[in-house]
């Protein structure tokens, strides 16, 4: 009796499971094809200068030899960063909603937001002793309190193991490529 019942569970598990799986699908395919939305994840991406997490996504990679890793980042100098924004944004744009790009686009644009750009590529370590505040500008307080900046922020912190992940697909496809 036991075998019966386990085994006409299994077989409803195994026949409605298909139902569910593709139901998500075309979502993200709806969202991958709108192209508003992709051309709004590019531009969050050339404001994000995302063209710099794929030479850092090149020097934590293992190479061969000397000559095969100056050979991709030759290829990466050579590779416009529009070219890079057009290959990521397409696989991106499922995981980073249209009005979080917009949002984070507008902030990276304004001076705050190019200064954490450049912060985040250009600058050293930083130490902090035990016990002290980190001192935030009056721009950051007032820009951290919008509920839009809030929720796009998070979104996009939620989302950068998939923009790193697409940044090394790209880099791949780079590297194999004849430039």
């Amino acid at each position: 009796m036991k075998f019966v019942v386990q085994t006409a569970l299994g077989l409803s598990l195994a026949l409605t499971a298909p139902a569910f799986a593709a139901a998500p699908a075309p979502a993200a395919q709806a969202a991958a094809s709108n192209p508003a939305h992709v051309k709004a994840v590019q531009d969050l991406l050339a404001s994000m200068q995302v063209e710099k997490v794929l030479r850092g996504v090149a020097s934590r990679s293992r190479y061969a030899s000397e000559a095969q890793r100056k050979a991709v980042f030759a290829k990466l100098d050579r590779t416009p960063p529009a070219e890079v924004y057009q290959r990521m944004a397409p696989a991106l744009a499922p995981v980073i909603s249209a009005d979080t790009a917009a949002e984070m686009t507008r902030f990276y644009n304004t001076p705050y937001g190019q200064k954490v750009i450049h912060d985040k590529y250009n600058s050293g370590t930083q130490i902090m002793f035990p016990g002290a505040k980190p001192v935030v500008p009056p721009e950051e307080k007032k820009e951290r309190k919008r509920a839009a900046y809030v929720q796009a922020s998070k979104e996009l912190a939620d989302a950068q193991p998939m923009i790193e992940r697409e940044a090394f697909k790209v880099l791949q496809q780079i590297d194999k490529e004849k430039r």
